[in-house]
């Protein structure tokens, strides 16, 4: 019998076409999982051309006006890369060389699925993780009750835990919540002072609890990914509707949470495939703007959202 031919499409489509629109727009991923992505292309691709992250990095978003992303750290243990990461983009020369120009930031928690893991021994790693000069905010943590990875109380312990450190530091807070409202929004407004920076990262619940936080959190921002041109979710287009029908600004950030969720609209934009993409980037965020910007109506475009998710980075992590 002849040799099963692979379905996984050629590395190169990985290589993104401009976007119709916002090509000329920066991007800022709020939320990325940087070493995940590149072993997830690593996996797919085991002869690819990238041999290491940074090669990897500059080949697919050199000349995609990728301004900056943030890394998400949020595994216990602790992964002991991340400073060898992080330390690359200490100085303006290695960012220059090693990230093609890309400003290099990131955040460090451990998530809802990793609670039950969690000890002081790795509170006091993320703790001194916090004073690296390219660390902007604790995360992602939270509750997840979606998979329940994790007993529902270690959960809530553990998250109540980080955000107590977090606040004490003054540190941005990256939030995970997956059909969780009710304890989520109690935990955030026991513990959290109102003028204290959020980001909820890849909203998918309800739009009133989105809602119920914007209204009392004023410096908390919905991360929307790739996953709202999804026709399986109708809540994150609903939490862009209603923003855009009480404000003229959108409260939210863009992310890919790669190398998750590729966005589905992306498709259009490519030649036809056997099969999808096997991992998501932060170049593809455009296309996430273009669904945000059809959802918002006609005073939005993809440009227009990026330029306005951009300057909300800004004020959520200074990156």
């Amino acid at each position: 019998m002849g040799k099963k031919k692979s379905t996984t499409p050629s590395e190169d489509l990985l290589l993104l076409p401009a976007h119709s629109t916002a090509s000329a727009a920066p991007i800022v991923d709020t939320h990325t999982h940087l070493v995940s992505t590149f072993t997830a292309y690593r996996t797919r691709y085991r002869t690819g051309k990238y041999e290491n992250v940074f090669d990897f990095l500059r080949g697919l978003y050199t000349g995609k006006n990728v301004e900056a992303i943030v890394d998400v750290w949020c595994e216990a243990p602790v992964q002991r890369i991340w400073r060898e990461i992080a330390d690359a983009a200490l100085m303006p020369e290695d960012r220059a060389s090693k990230w093609g120009g890309i400003d290099y930031w990131f955040v460090m928690g451990v998530h809802p699925h990793e609670a039950k893991h969690y000890t002081d021994e790795i509170e006091k790693e993320i703790i001194e993780a916090m004073a690296h000069p390219r660390c902007v905010g604790w995360g992602e943590m939270g509750l997840d009750y979606h998979y329940d990875n994790s007993p529902r109380d270690i959960q809530q312990e553990v998250f109540i835990r980080q955000v107590k450190q977090a606040v004490r530091l003054g540190k941005p807070l990256t939030i995970h919540t997956r059909e969780a409202d009710d304890d989520t929004e109690r935990i955030l407004k026991e513990h959290v002072p109102k003028d204290h920076k959020i980001h909820i990262h890849c909203f998918t619940d309800s739009p009133a609890f989105a809602r119920r936080l914007l209204d009392h959190f004023p410096n908390l921002y919905i991360g929307i990914t790739g996953v709202i041109s999804y026709s399986t979710n109708t809540d994150t287009a609903t939490v862009v509707k209603q923003m855009v029908s009480s404000s003229s600004s959108l409260r939210i950030l863009l992310e890919t949470d790669a190398p998750y969720m590729v966005p589905a609209n992306l498709y259009d934009s490519l030649p036809p495939l056997r099969s999808k993409l096997p991992l998501c980037h932060t170049a593809m965020i455009p296309w996430t703007a273009e669904f945000v910007a059809d959802v918002a109506g006609r005073d939005w475009d993809a440009e227009k959202v990026m330029k306005e998710a951009r300057e909300n980075a800004r004020k959520v992590y200074g990156a």
